[in-house]
């Protein structure tokens, strides 16, 4: 189940992912967390599915680190 982070019903709160923060949009750099909050509502996404992770940072999701949340 890792992969992409296009597909909502693929992302919960608990994984780890690799996410693109607003600002390293032109770079495509990475960011890795804790998905905390899901923020988009469609099922998918064609640049990634947004999330806010545990620490507060919000971007799109790009890669599924680990495929079962985090305790």
């Amino acid at each position: 189940m890792h992969g992409d982070g296009r597909k909502r019903a693929g992302i919960a709160p608990g994984l780890e992912v690799d996410i693109v923060l607003k600002q390293d949009q032109r770079t495509g750099k990475t960011t890795r967390g804790i998905v905390k909050d899901i923020l988009t509502k469609s099922p998918d996404h064609p640049h990634g599915i947004k999330v806010r992770l545990q620490d507060g940072q919000v971007g799109r999701v790009k890669h599924i680190v680990t495929a079962r949340p985090q305790a």
